[in-house]
């Protein structure tokens, strides 16, 4: 096992703990934050983000991953073996599902509060504004591939590890980039942009003994994983092309 298993494993948890969270607060019945709206989502899971980065960091993985598509995207490009990359993903898993039971500990009275079903399944995974597979699996791969370009792009050799104005801000600009996809191209599927974001809640959602829940919607639970995959690996590809290593 990788000495970054348990940085991606708590990150991930970070991420997800913060970000479902803002999604909770502004969702669920008599929370103090609810029908905050939009803006407050898309800031919300780009500070979850942020401090996922620095606890992954802390706790072993630098790269800070904490999200499949990019982690196979930089496996692509070098940075690690497969078998590193499968930890990376299962502990991403892991730590995204812990992340979503502490969601629904810490909101625990108001899921009784809530009745509709859907805003209980939107607090642990997204969902399309208009289903559609074709265009939902666009979106999904254009929003996965702006992240993981611009991360390319953040930390190439001439980027936020050298002596640029950029050098030592990478964590930040991160965290800017997920809020800027967020408020420009998240409207159409609430931009998962990551498999174990999404797969690690739902599941979460399928067992909590959530009252009223209804279905995890398993028929629309691919796209969010496959759509970000590709979208991850188009990046990856082209960033070999184009993109200097640091």
């Amino acid at each position: 096992m990788p000495s970054s298993f348990l940085g991606e494993l708590f990150g991930t948890l970070v991420l997800i703990l913060l970000g479902d969270g803002v999604v909770a607060a502004v969702l669920l019945n008599r929370s103090k934050a609810q029908n905050s709206g939009w803006i407050v989502i898309t800031a919300g899971w780009a500070f979850a983000v942020l401090c996922g980065v620095f606890t992954a960091a802390a706790l072993g993985s630098p790269g800070a991953d904490l999200n499949p598509a990019v982690t196979i995207a930089a496996m692509l490009r070098g940075a690690y073996d497969p078998t590193t990359a499968i930890f990376h993903i299962v502990a991403q898993l892991i730590g995204a599902f812990i992340g979503a039971i502490l969601v629904w500990l810490h909101y625990m009275p108001h899921w009784a509060e809530t009745n509709d079903a859907g805003l209980k399944l939107a607090v642990f995974s997204t969902g399309p504004a208009i289903r559609n597979t074709g265009t939902n699996l666009i979106s999904e791969i254009i929003g996965t591939f702006v992240l993981v370009f611009v991360i390319f792009c953040i930390f190439a050799a001439n980027g936020a590890t050298s002596g640029s104005p950029a050098s030592g801000l990478g964590p930040y600009l991160v965290a800017c980039l997920v809020w800027g996809i967020g408020l420009s191209l998240g409207g159409p599927t609430g931009y998962a942009i990551n498999p174990a974001r999404d797969l690690g809640p739902r599941i979460a959602h399928a067992i909590l003994p959530i009252p009223g829940k209804g279905d995890s919607d398993w028929g629309y639970s691919w796209i969010p994983v496959v759509g970000p995959l590709i979208g991850g690996i188009i990046a990856a590809l082209l960033a070999n092309a184009l993109i200097p290593t640091a």
